[in-house]
C-alpha cells in the first residue's frame, strides 16, 4: 500500500499542523497589499484570495494522495510531470478565470489611473503566481517522498524485528527438544538401576521445565535464574555419571544479577556431557562462570578422546551450538566472542563465551 500524506491517520498533531501551516499561507495571500491599492482593498480582491488558497490546497493535496504516489512512485515519470504541469496550468487558468468574472483588471487600471500613470501593458502576465503555485506543488512532492521513505524504513525495521522474533523463536524450539530428548533417555536408562535416583532426577526435570516454561517466553531472565537452571541440569547430569569422571562447577562468590538470554548457556554445558564423558576412560569436566566488570564469562572445559572418529570432536558442537552462535549474532552483535579450541595442548576440549552485558 502505498504511503502518502497521514492527514488521515488520525493523529491530532498531524491534523494541527496542517491546518496551522494552511493558516500562516492564508495570513501571507490575505494580508498582502499591493501598493497601488493604498489602504482600500475591493471585496473581490478577497474573493479572489478566497479561490486562490482554496485551489492552492486542492493542488497540494491532489499531487500528495494522486500524483505522488500512483505516478511517481510507480516510476511512471512522464505522466507526472505531465499531469504536475496541466495542475499547474489548470490553477492559473482557474485563477484567471476568476479575475475576469469578478473584473479584476478593470479594478488594477482604475487604481492605477488614480494613484500612478496608466499602465503602459494593460494586462500582465502573474509571474509571483506561477512561482507561489509551483513552490506549493514541489513543497507537496518533498513532503509526501519523505514520509513514504519513513513509512518504508519503518516498515522494513518491523520486518526485520519480526524475522528476528521468528528466528529465535525457532531456535529456542530446537534447543529444548534437543535437550529434552537427551534427558529423557539419561532418565529412562537409570529406572532399571537406580529407581529412588530416578525419581529425584524426575523431580529435577519438573523443575528445569518450569523454568522454560516461564522464563523463556520472556526476553531475558536474571542470572541467577539461569545459573540455577545449569546448575540443576548439572546434577542430573551426575546421576548417571560414574567415579571416573570428574566434575568441577565455579560460580561468582558474589553474583552480580544481570539480565541476559535465556537457556543461553545450556547447548555449551550440554555438549560437554555428550562428548566429555567416557564410561571406560578417565575424564573431567570444569564448568566456570565469572564476572568481569560488565563481562560475563563461560568456560567450559572437558576431556578429548584420542579414539573419537575423525571430525567428531570439532563437530561436537551439532546443532547447539550453532544456534547458539546465531542467537548470540541477533540478540549481542559486536557484543561477544565465542572461541573454541577444539584440542588444548592437554587434550582438552574448550569453548569459551564473552558476553559484554
Amino acid at each position: 500500500m502505498q504511503q502518502t500524506l497521514s492527514l488521515h491517520s488520525g493523529k491530532p498533531i498531524t491534523l494541527m499542523s496542517h491546518i496551522l501551516v494552511w493558516c500562516i499561507v492564508g495570513v501571507g495571500i490575505f494580508f498582502y497589499q499591493p501598493m497601488w491599492l493604498n489602504s482600500i482593498i475591493p471585496l473581490q480582491f478577497w474573493i479572489k484570495n478566497f479561490v486562490l488558497l482554496g485551489l492552492l490546497v486542492a493542488a497540494f493535496y491532489l499531487n500528495a494522495y494522486v500524483l505522488v504516489p500512483h505516478f511517481l512512485f510507480k516510476d511512471r515519470m512522464r505522466e507526472f510531470i505531465a499531469l504536475l504541469l496541466l495542475t499547474l496550468a489548470a490553477v492559473l487558468l482557474l485563477l484567471s478565470v476568476t479575475d475576469t468574472e469578478l473584473r479584476i483588471p478593470q479594478l488594477v487600471e482604475a487604481a492605477f489611473k488614480q494613484h500612478r500613470p496608466p499602465h503602459p501593458h494593460g494586462r500582465h502576465f502573474d509571474f509571483p503566481l506561477l512561482v507561489i503555485t509551483a513552490l506549493i506543488l514541489g513543497v507537496s512532492t518533498t513532503i509526501t517522498a519523505i514520509q513514504k521513505w519513513q513509512a518504508d524504513q519503518q516498515l522494513r525495521r518491523e520486518l526485520e524485528q519480526q524475522k528476528t522474533i521468528s528466528e529465535l523463536s525457532f531456535l529456542k524450539a530446537q534447543i529444548n527438544p534437543h535437550f529434552f530428548f537427551n534427558t529423557l533417555n539419561n532418565i529412562y536408562a537409570l529406572t532399571a538401576v537406580d529407581a529412588q535416583s530416578s525419581g529425584k532426577a524426575i523431580h529435577k526435570l519438573s523443575r528445569m521445565m518450569r523454568y522454560l516454561l516461564y522464563e523463556t517466553e520472556h526476553q531475558s531472565t536474571l542470572l541467577s535464574k539461569e545459573i540455577g537452571f545449569i546448575s540443576d541440569y548439572i546434577e542430573l547430569m551426575q546421576l548417571r555419571l560414574s567415579d571416573k569422571v570428574s566434575l568441577l562447577f565455579d560460580t561468582p562468590a558474589r553474583l552480580n544479577d544481570v539480565e541476559l538470554a535465556p537457556m543461553l548457556f545450556l547447548p555449551l554445558v550440554e555438549n560437554a556431557f555428550k562428548h566429555g564423558v567416557s564410561s571406560l576412560q578417565p575424564s573431567n569436566i570444569h564448568i566456570s562462570i565469572r564476572q568481569d566488570q560488565s563481562l560475563l564469562i563461560l568456560k567450559v572445559r572437558n576431556t578429548l578422546f584420542a579414539d573419537l572418529p575423525s571430525g567428531r570432536t570439532t563437530e561436537s558442537s551439532g546443532i547447539g551450538l550453532a544456534n547458539t552462535r546465531r542467537r548470540l549474532d541477533l540478540l549481542y552483535p559486536g557484543r561477544y566472542r565465542l572461541e573454541v579450541n577444539p584440542c588444548t595442548t592437554d587434550l582438552h576440549y574448550e569453548v569459551q563465551l564473552t558476553l559484554s552485558l
